[in-house]
């Protein structure tokens, strides 16, 4: 199309009449169906100025009608004689009028031809049935502006019905927004007890967070480990030994501690093991945890002890099954001579022959004891049974110093057999903290022999604190201590038997004076 000067334009604009908008359209619409009759140079030419002034009188005027393939925001197309209201809020209740090409008493002075009438009447028909229609989306309803002769009666809309319309919108809104509300009431009440724990986890692990450098992903595992009663420090502790401990999501930690309680671990002592095996963990139970137990449960140890076995040897977990662990029974059985149906207490007394190593430096034990005591093979593997740790004791350091204690109180060979036969742990007794002060007291004060240590070598294990000093001095106070050496035999039974058998006095009454005599000799070491 082409585009006229400025000042033309201006000029033209400016000599039109008002009603000049209507006649060039209609003039310029008519233009293909006249455009074979043979008529003049000069009606040719007062059509080409018809379609300049149109054109230039149209683009001052109403500028949408050079749009005729307009569509609304929400893609309903529009006609090209209509004014898309897009006061959302204020329908028909604009200010804004658009002319009215429908309006006969517009076309009142100008000549229209019958053809052309016809075609504004359906053009106007059209555009009343979509200026008309009412669209709804999203919650807003639109309507398209209607003819000029009607606004009147758009804009004297009672304000009843307003009103009513504003009312409907906002019960919808209200009841979308109740509903809304109902559907996320229970996943609200659902994570809000999950965001407040969330919440106090934050605060509580926040310092050690930033101590450790610690996500707070993890957080909800330290949440589940407190249970057991780890604390800050042990976690700290967990961190230094194996971080990746700590680093594991709660629900695996959750699996994998419940199937040690299925198994006869305590909950109190979950935190035990915990600290010295943190990458426990991490252990799959699948993988790992059954096939442990399934292992001690083929040794023949009762499913009552297999769950003290785990808490005194936790690292058990880390030997391999097949590589580790059974090739250790092997050698307790072949090398050292246990026999199958010995195995099971072995293990018992002493769980941590199984991950303890042993090479051979057992056979210069074995010969070491067997030389120095004059001991058969028979008797050595006899204390083996009964205290496992004796295969790893040092013979420089551990068995040779309390050999020769024993033999200067006064003990012969074989007076020293049948005490290390009977007690073996003997050899796991502190000599300055424990066999020196008890062999001391069972001179001076109980004014007994060495050899009656042959018949009761318990005595060498039991406490000088809490059993026997207390039991000596109560009978002594009671006047009940026989004439001559105390009889060792009062130290065995436990404390209700040696009240009825010994002392012929009540349990609390031993009891309350064992208690003054500790406290007593507490402060005596506290003056020093």
């Amino acid at each position: 199309m082409a585009v006229l000067s400025l000042s033309t334009a201006t000029l033209n604009h400016s000599t039109l009449p008002a009603h000049s908008h209507t006649s060039s359209l209609l003039n310029f619409a008519a233009l293909p169906h006249s455009a074979g009759d043979p008529l003049s140079n000069t009606r040719k030419t007062n059509r080409r100025n018809c379609f300049s002034k149109t054109r230039v009188t149209s683009s001052h005027s109403n500028p949408k009608i050079l749009k005729s393939n307009r569509r609304s925001r929400y893609g309903q197309p529009l006609s090209p004689y209509d004014s898309d209201d897009e006061d959302d809020g204020d329908v028909g209740g604009s200010d804004e009028i658009d002319d009215d090409w429908s309006a006969d008493e517009e076309f009142g002075d100008v000549k229209i031809s019958a053809a052309d009438r016809q075609r504004l009447k359906l053009r106007s028909v059209a555009s009343k049935g979509q200026g008309n229609t009412r669209h709804t989306g999203k919650g807003w309803d639109m309507q398209s502006s209607s003819p000029a002769r009607n606004l009147e009666k758009r804009q004297g809309k009672s304000p009843a019905k307003n009103g009513r319309h504003t009312l409907e919108k906002i019960d919808r809104d209200s009841s979308y927004s109740g509903s809304m509300k109902s559907s996320s009431i229970n996943s609200l009440s659902v994570n809000s007890k999950d965001k407040e724990a969330g919440s106090l986890s934050k605060s509580r692990f926040c310092n050690l967070s930033k101590e450790l450098d610690l996500d707070e992903r993890y957080f909800p595992l330290l949440d589940y480990l407190s249970t057991f009663g780890l604390k800050e420090s042990h976690f700290i502790q967990m961190y230094e030994r194996h971080m990746p401990s700590l680093q594991i999501n709660v629900e695996s930690a959750e699996e994998r501690l419940e199937y040690l309680l299925s198994v006869g671990v305590k909950h109190r002592d979950i935190r035990k093991i915990i600290l010295r095996q943190p990458q426990i963990l991490e252990y799959t139970v699948e993988n790992n945890l059954k096939s442990h137990v399934s292992f001690l449960s083929s040794l023949g140890i009762p499913e009552s002890r297999i769950g003290q076995i785990i808490t005194a040897t936790p690292s058990l977990f880390s030997y391999s099954v097949e590589n580790s662990l059974k090739p250790t029974v092997k050698y307790l059985l072949d090398e050292i001579g246990i026999q199958e149906k010995d195995i099971s207490k072995v293990v018992q007394l002493s769980p941590q022959i199984l991950v303890q190593r042993i090479d051979n430096t057992w056979n210069t034990r074995l010969t070491f004891l067997m030389k120095e005591l004059g001991a058969p093979r028979q008797s050595i593997v006899k204390m083996v049974r009964k205290h496992p740790q004796i295969l790893h004791y040092s013979v420089e350091a551990g068995l040779l110093p309390r050999i020769t204690f024993l033999r200067s109180i006064g003990m012969r060979n074989s007076d020293i057999l049948k005490v290390l036969t009977s007690l073996t742990q003997v050899f796991s007794l502190s000599l300055e903290g424990n066999l020196k002060p008890k062999y001391m007291y069972l001179i001076n004060e109980l004014r007994n022999e060495v050899h009656s240590l042959t018949k009761y070598p318990m005595y060498l294990s039991l406490s000088l604190d809490q059993r026997i000093r207390p039991r000596h001095r109560f009978l002594v106070s009671l006047k009940k201590a026989p004439k001559g050496p105390f009889p060792l035999s009062s130290f065995v039974p436990t404390d209700e038997c040696f009240c009825q058998q010994w002392a012929g006095t009540s349990l609390d009454k031993y009891l309350d004076f064992r208690q003054r005599l500790l406290l007593k000799d507490f402060a005596k070491k506290y003056e020093r």
